[in-house]
């Protein structure tokens, strides 16, 4: 996901795979969460991938071992968050789309002004954000 997006139509970007596990005890426990209606708040753009990727659309979520290759932009629906901490990411990025995609590209620009304004720091070592 650190690749910039080049290609003119967001379509034919070619998304990386990442590898992911979620073990028994994991699928579970957000599986029950997600149907008791309690939020599941993902730690950083990759679980959000992983999560996604094992949720199917009912909110089941299966354990295993797996790579994927989820491209999550503006216009997908979440099926197992509901909520993101994740870094301030680089402007033409896979991850500032999927987190526009979560949080809306607005708001999420309007953050970013505010983070810039009070020169918070960007990319992987910068400062964090929590989205609901």
């Amino acid at each position: 996901p650190l690749r910039p997006v080049r290609a003119e139509n967001i379509l034919e970007h070619q998304m990386h795979s990442e590898y992911y596990s979620i073990d028994e005890a994991a699928a579970g426990a957000l599986t029950t969460a997600k149907k008791e209606d309690r939020r599941i708040i993902a730690v950083g753009t990759t679980s959000v991938r992983a999560l996604e990727s094992a949720t199917d659309e009912t909110g089941n979520v299966s354990a295993g071992a797996a790579q994927t290759r989820l491209f999550i932009y503006p216009g997908y629906r979440f099926k197992s968050i509901d909520g993101l901490v994740t870094n301030f990411h680089l402007p033409k990025s896979t991850l500032l789309m999927l987190v526009c995609a979560f949080a809306g590209r607005e708001k999420v620009l309007n953050a970013y002004r505010a983070a810039i304004a009070h020169k918070y720091r960007f990319f992987s070592y910068g400062d964090a954000m929590f989205i609901r």
